[in-house]
């Protein structure tokens, strides 16, 4: 069995257009919200032995604030550059190819990607994970190269504007 969050990077800002895709920073609403879910990611015990970014700004960023939140070292995040990708395909190319004694892993990224990934790896209605959502799912397959459709669980799905989770609005 094995334990995966998917985490889609918090709300991005769009006030720089000059600014490339992979450049764009976290607006006002991602910062606070990163550290959000961290707080509650850290409350269920979170404890993952890998941690996987892509390497666009806002998802480094969004991983960063939730390690600081968990308690995984910041300098020990694995930035992936084929995580940059909307592409389920890509993600799940990249979960396969994880070391098999890894037991739980956390991965931020992008949406569709993760979106597309949660709905495969489940076979649930997942209609489109919010900005900063986690997915954490259980995994029946032995080995992450053994991913197959419908193999996973959904533990929890929590994003910031959850009902009862207080406000996050911008």
């Amino acid at each position: 069995m094995k334990q995966l969050y998917l985490i889609r990077h918090a709300k991005s800002s769009w006030s720089d257009t000059s600014l490339d895709d992979f450049d764009r920073p976290l607006s006002g609403r991602g910062k606070r919200d990163a550290p959000l879910i961290g707080g509650r990611l850290a409350r269920t015990g979170m404890e993952p032995q890998l941690f996987l970014a892509s390497p666009a700004k806002r998802a480094r960023k969004t991983a960063a604030a939730i390690a600081a939140e968990i308690g995984y070292p910041k300098q020990e995040i694995v930035l992936v550059d084929a995580l940059y990708t909307f592409q389920v395909d890509g993600l799940l190319a990249v979960l396969r190819s994880i070391d098999e004694a890894v037991a739980s892993l956390a991965l931020v990224g992008h949406n569709e990607a993760i979106s597309e990934a949660a709905r495969w790896l489940t076979g649930e209605d997942i209609s489109s994970v919010p900005t900063c959502g986690v997915v954490s799912l259980a995994v029946s397959s032995a080995r992450w190269r053994d991913l197959a459709a419908g193999c996973g669980r959904v533990v929890f799905f929590d994003y910031p504007k959850r009902a009862g989770a207080g406000d996050s609005s911008a």
